[in-house]
This record gives structure tokens, C-alpha cells and sequence, in this order.
């Protein structure tokens, strides 16, 4: 059923005060509820849906609604209702808030019409739900003693969770922020990166993005070999340096790994550094750094100091940028870019432009339970089958299933079910152990089946509705394949993990 908006006053506050005011009716369990008709958009049937692991346990899924994405979000379970199966008369009613919002009801009503005195304000209500949930509360309408109506904008705010408890979690936020401040200044953040074997960093604040190597850069001729060439960046041309080359490194050909550390030089220019691989952020006290010894000046005026990590086990050379800016590779490649001529700059440009037009991004699709998702295939190391036994390694992190010995190295592996919070199965053929490479530590997780390599247009790919903070994480894009009545979650797989569970695989191969 599709619904026009009437032309109905202001929506904060519809049907509070002001002039006569209409509103849909449905309910939850035994509950009359509703919403002011000038904010919904549709109302339809249940439609299919798509399961988001580490979203919050009201969302029923993601549906397509005309080339959409919508998230179904279950109002019995929000008011802390019973659930019930769908049948016949289950309805979803969707609400525009800039994009559509679907609440699952039990049964529809009726448009109903009241007039301001027969408004109640949200606070005289005494009802089995949550009145910050609500607007206010009509009385005496059609037969019906009292409809409460619904505040679609609160009920997405914490999926349905009371002011109070938001406010305790903004307190606590603001109590850790105030501690990390007043921490802030003994301690160091950096960005390390691997060249050659050896671990180097660079300050966050010299740090303005990371991002992948493209497949073509464009060289530059008549530079030395520290020059790469350039690449375009947001539309603008961005000079590359390797380090291995600026640090007299043996040279080794660019893969999936490495990557591209963009540092600021001011306001409008930036240069591209181009390392083996980032491994991660770091936060480390200051008493750990020390100055570079006289007597390891060789030349590499850029670091500045030795980190020691690991009691001294592990050391991470600092970079200085200001220095790095001083090098003569980043001088050349800055001339030589600003030496282009406009008909070169005008190429690369328009070759980036066409190519992001036509840009496709390829996936490997596995299964888990009733859903597909899909991982950068840039990011899957190898798919190996799941061995008959999984050797179990006393004293390891609980969410380790156990190592596997793939080609000499012992591979940790984790059942991604578990991970997704989704029943465990028994184990099978059609299982397979996908292995990503997640800062720098090799991790093999067990899915249902691998089902195929997708090539999907980059126009079929839009975000994921931010249903929590961890499954925005997982999950921030899906693959809407209307024409296959197909949708895809894609994982950031860099996030599948965090530090401490990095940090306790780590050490379950030592």
C-alpha cells in the first residue's frame, strides 16, 4: 500500500497541539500504536530479508525496497515483546528518515483523526513500553480508550534504548575521553610499516591516509629510481616515492600488500610513500623511545629515534617527516610532478576518471547459514579445505577452534559462526578455511562453502544502514544485485579482528 503524504503540518511534533491531525494505527501484540500518517512512507508486506551479524538483536535484516536498501527492524522485539511468527497479516511500515526505515507490526488498523484536545502528552502515559519511546497518547478515538504514538526518530536512536541508559553511555564515553587526554601527553601515536624486514614508523599526525597501490601508475620520465611516478588521488596528482629505494633497500616488485602512507607536505601538497605492507597503529610511551646513537647516522637523516618494544625485543625506527620532506627523492618527485605538462596532467586525470566509471571490484563469495558475504579478493590469502581434526593448543584464547599446519606453518583457525554468533553446525565437505592476512598475522576461518569469485560494479555497492558500532565495523557495504534478487555483505576483513585478539593469535603460534 502505497501512501501519499498528506499535506500535513511540521513532523517533530505532529499531532501535539496545532490542528487536526492524522495518524496510521496498527498493533503490537495487544498494543494499539501510531505514527503520524505525514511520515510514512509505504506500508507492504513482510518482505525477504538478509541477516547482519553483530547487529542489534531487533533487526530482523536488510531488504530491498525498489533498489534500496532498507533495514526491518521488529517493533515486539524493541518493546520487549514476545516474538511471533509472521503470517498473512504481518505488515512492515516504513518511515522516511532521508532514508527508508522498515518497523515490522503484528496487524494493521486504520488512519485514524484526532484533534489537539484529544492529545495526551507522552509523560501522563502509564503503558507496558518505554515512553521515551513515544510522543504522546490519543484518547478516545474509533472505540479505542488510548493509542500510543510512536517517535520513529527515537526508536532509531540505540535501536529503542531509554534516554537514561544513552546518557550513561555518553557520560562513560566523555569519563574515557577525559582519561586519554590527560594520558596524552606521555604517550606517542604511530603508524607503522614494514619495508624489507624492518619495521619503521611515521607520527598519526604526519599521517593523512593509507591507501592500496593502484594497478598502473604513471611513470615520470627522466627520474631517478626513487621516483615511482603518479597517481591520482581524489582528482589530484599525487607524487609517489618507494622507501626501499630513498633507504638503498634491494628492490622488490609492488603486490596486494603494499601500500601507500600519503603524507601532507602543507596545505595543498601531499607525497605518496610507498611501503611493503602498514601493520598498524601504536600508542607507546615516551620513556620507551629513544634518540637515534651518533654513531648509527648513516646517512638516514630521516630517523629521528628507536622505539623498544617487547623489551627491547622489538625496535620500530621513527620517521621524521619534516626530514623525509628534505630527501632528495621527494624533492624530484615534487618538481617533476609540478614540471608535467597540462596535456599529461589532463590525460591522467581523464584515464582515472573513465577508469572509476567503469570500475568493478571483485569479491569471493562464501555462505554462512542462510547469507552470503563477500571479501576483497585482494585480501583472501588462500581457501584450503578443513582438515578431519583441528589440534587443539592448551592455553589459548577461548575463540581459537585450533591450528592446522599448512606447508610448515602453523595456521590458527577460528570458526566464523561463532564469531557471527550464529548456531554451530557439524563439520562437512562443503566447508573450507578462508585465510586473511590481518596486520601482518595469518588467520584461517572456517565458513560454510566458497561459492564463487563475483565481479561486482562499484554501482551496485552503497552502505550498509549503521545498525551498531561493531557491525559497522564487520559490515559498512553490501551489494544490492536487484536483477538476481541477490544482496551481498561485504566485509572489511582488516576489522574481523581487533588488537587483543591480534595480540592472542600472536601468540598461539610461538
Amino acid at each position: 500500500m502505497n501512501m501519499m503524504n498528506p499535506a500535513a503540518g511540521p513532523g517533530g511534533e505532529a499531532g501535539i497541539g496545532g490542528d487536526t491531525r492524522q495518524y496510521v494505527t496498527f498493533y503490537v501484540q495487544n498494543e494499539m500504536f501510531a505514527v503520524p500518517l505525514a511520515e510514512v512512507q509505504e506500508i507492504i508486506r513482510m518482505p525477504d530479508v538478509v541477516g547482519v551479524p553483530k547487529s542489534p538483536a531487533s533487526l530482523e535484516g536488510l531488504a530491498n525496497l525498489r533498489g534500496t536498501v532498507m533495514s526491518v527492524t521488529s517493533l515486539r522485539r524493541i518493546f520487549s515483546f514476545a516474538d511471533v511468527p509472521h503470517d498473512d497479516a504481518t505488515r512492515v511500515v516504513v518511515i522516511n528518515q532521508g532514508v527508508p526505515v522498515g518497523f515490522v507490526v503484528d496487524r494493521m488498523a486504520a488512519v485514524v483523526t484526532a484533534d489537539p484536545d484529544q492529545i495526551e502528552p507522552a509523560e501522563s502515559i502509564g503503558a507496558t513500553v518505554d515512553t521515551d519511546l513515544l510522543r504522546g497518547m490519543i484518547k478516545g478515538v474509533n472505540g479505542h480508550p488510548m493509542i500510543m504514538i510512536i517517535d520513529p526518530a527515537h526508536l532509531l536512536q540505540g535501536d529503542g534504548l531509554n534516554a537514561g541508559r544513552r546518557a550513561a553511555r555518553v557520560a562513560a564515553a566523555a569519563a574515557e575521553a577525559r582519561d586519554t587526554l590527560a594520558e596524552a601527553n606521555d604517550e606517542l601515536q604511530l603508524v607503522s610499516f614494514e619495508v624489507a624486514g624492518q619495521e619503521y614508523a611515521l607520527g598519526i599526525e604526519s599521517v593523512q591516509e593509507i591507501v592500496q597501490v593502484p594497478e598502473s601508475i604513471s611513470r615520470i620520465p627522466c627520474t631517478d629510481r626513487h621516483v615511482l611516478g603518479v597517481v591520482t588521488l581524489r582528482n589530484r596528482l599525487l607524487p609517489l616515492v618507494s622507501l626501499r629505494a630513498m633507504f638503498n633497500l634491494p628492490e622488490s616488485d609492488l603486490d596486494e600488500r603494499s601500500k601507500i602512507v600519503v603524507v601532507p607536505l602543507d596545505e595543498k601538497n601531499s607525497v605518496g610513500v610507498v611501503m611493503d605492507t602498514v601493520r598498524e597503529v601504536l600508542r607507546v610511551r615516551k620513556d620507551i623511545v629513544d634518540p637515534l646513537p651518533n654513531m648509527l647516522g648513516d646517512g638516514r637523516g630521516e630517523i629521528q629515534s628507536i622505539c623498544r618494544l617487547n623489551g627491547g625485543k622489538r625496535l620500530v625506527s621513527i620517521l621524521s617527516a619534516d626530514r623525509l620532506f628534505q630527501h632528495d627523492a621527494v624533492r624530484t618527485a615534487m618538481a617533476a610532478a609540478e614540471g608535467m605538462e597540462e596535456e599529461q596532467v589532463a590525460e591522467i586525470l581523464n584515464d582515472s576518471r573513465t577508469a572509476v566509471v567503469d570500475e568493478e571490484e571483485q569479491f569471493v563469495v562464501f555462505r554462512l547459514g542462510n547469507e552470503e558475504y563477500g571479501a576483497p579478493i585482494e585480501s583472501v590469502n588462500e581457501i584450503v579445505r578443513v582438515p578431519d581434526e583441528l589440534t587443539r593448543v592448551p592455553k589459548t584464547a577461548a575463540f581459537i577452534e585450533g591450528v592446522v599446519n599448512l606447508r610448515g606453518s602453523v595456521l590458527p583457525v577460528i570458526d566464523q559462526r561463532r564469531r557471527f554468533d550464529l548456531p554451530e553446525v557439524e563439520r562437512n565437505d562443503r566447508q573450507r578455511i578462508m585465510v586473511f592476512t590481518i596486520n601482518g598475522v595469518r588467520t584461517g576461518f572456517i565458513v560454510d562453502s566458497v561459492s564463487e569469485v563475483l565481479k561486482i560494479a562499484r554501482s551496485a555497492i552503497g552502505p550498509t544502514p549503521s545498525l551498531s558500532d561493531e557491525q559497522a565495523k564487520l559490515i559498512s557495504r553490501v551489494a544490492n544485485l536487484e536483477k538476481h534478487k541477490r544482496m551481498v555483505l561485504l566485509l572489511n576483513v582488516e576489522n574481523l579482528l581487533d588488537a587483543a585478539e591480534i595480540g592472542a593469535i600472536g601468540q598461539s603460534i610461538h
